[in-house]
């Protein structure tokens, strides 16, 4: 390659690198909305299910929430590529139980301890270590979800996408088809076998499998956002009213529900994609490419400190339903991120090597 065109090549890549990284922090900022503190039960939700609060939460959730599974699939698959190509299974193994199965172990048992503490010694409404079943399903999720992290099944189900993912990289496009058939398949079934708690997760991760094969960040790139943003604007409508319906809804049409959800999903993450990469050619993206190396650990961490914190800054705006609760419910990406960041760069002054653990090895020093 001569210099001519090896420059424009490396503009490229750094531009897709930072999309990348910004994609990821998108997709987890999303998830907070989808477990934002409400003050409610989910009965006392379903009450309210129409109200301009709780159409607001909804649309919040949907909108960045449904994005982020997809979005974080996809980018693993598309990354594991280079890794899985390079290193030998074992090493490959290991290395992803380092930065995948360790952190959520870790996190899980912080999350049993302070909040379970919280729970049992103060009045917050949280589940408590019932039994030695419940509390090894809470630190390894296999037969189930977490009560408490409800978040990790993806962590989970990502680590068994690692175990076949050297399989995946080289298998041929058929193969590669056939496995996305099956996980679409088993998620619109509803079947539930414990292998995956959430068998979507592989549909995506073959997904960004297939995507870095075939070059399809970078055409996706070359897209309009108009164009990218019109599957999701004719499914957010039907999307919403269904959420807004309830579980209800849900439970008489299961299989069609779970196949919209897919399609909804994906046309989700194509817009997503997009907007990231537009991000990553503006004046914000090192920012933004700064921040998501925190990403991880708001990951993990965001539903501990929801469990904790977010009851007492409810005490001040009011559950869901209050007048000033909308102003909290926009701002608690913001609120999480930012006590993320004081706890990374706190925990890295501290140790490094704990950090770097519960970061999943995103983060280890402090940057000059």
């Amino acid at each position: 390659m001569d210099t001519g065109t090896a420059e424009p090549a490396r503009r490229t890549d750094s531009r897709l690198s930072t999309a990348i990284a910004i994609a990821r922090l998108i997709g987890i900022m999303g998830i907070v909305y989808v477990h934002a503190w409400t003050g409610r039960t989910a009965e006392e939700l379903a009450a309210v299910a129409f109200s301009w609060q709780a159409v607001l939460r909804t649309m919040l959730s949907e909108v960045f929430g449904r994005s982020a599974v997809p979005l974080l699939g996809m980018i693993s698959g598309w990354l594991v590529v280079s890794t899985a190509t390079r290193r030998d299974y074992g090493p490959f193994l290991i290395g992803k139980a380092r930065t995948i199965l360790l952190p959520m172990v870790l996190w899980n048992a912080i999350a049993i301890v302070l909040v379970g503490a919280a729970a049992t010694f103060g009045d917050l409404k949280a589940p408590t270590p019932s039994s030695i079943g419940w509390t090894l399903n809470e630190l390894v999720p296999l037969a189930h979800a977490n009560d408490i992290d409800v978040q990790m099944p993806f962590l989970r189900d990502l680590f068994v996408c690692m175990m076949i993912a050297p399989g995946l990289v080289r298998a041929s496009t058929a193969w590669l088809a056939l496995v996305a058939l099956v996980a679409v398949a088993w998620s619109v079934s509803g079947v539930h076998v414990p292998l995956l708690l959430r068998p979507q997760i592989l549909l995506f991760f073959t997904a960004g499998i297939a995507a870095r094969r075939f070059g399809v960040a970078e055409r996706v790139a070359g897209w309009s956002v108009i164009l990218c943003a019109l599957p999701f604007v004719v499914l957010i409508a039907p999307r919403l009213w269904t959420a807004l319906l309830g579980n209800v809804f849900f439970d008489a049409h299961p299989h069609a529900m779970a196949a919209f959800d897919l399609v909804f999903r994906l046309a989700s993450a194509v817009l997503f994609w997009r907007i990231a990469w537009g991000l990553a050619g503006s004046r914000i993206a090192d920012r933004l490419r700064g921040i998501e190396r925190y990403g991880f650990l708001a990951f993990c961490d965001h539903l501990v400190l929801l469990w904790l914190f977010g009851p007492v800054i409810g005490l001040a705006t009011g559950a869901l339903g209050a007048r000033p609760y909308p102003a909290y419910l926009l701002v608690q990406p913001l609120l999480v991120l930012g006590v993320t960041i004081v706890l990374g760069r706190g925990l890295m002054a501290v140790s490094p090597a704990v950090a770097r653990v519960l970061s999943g090895g995103r983060l280890g020093s402090i940057p000059a």
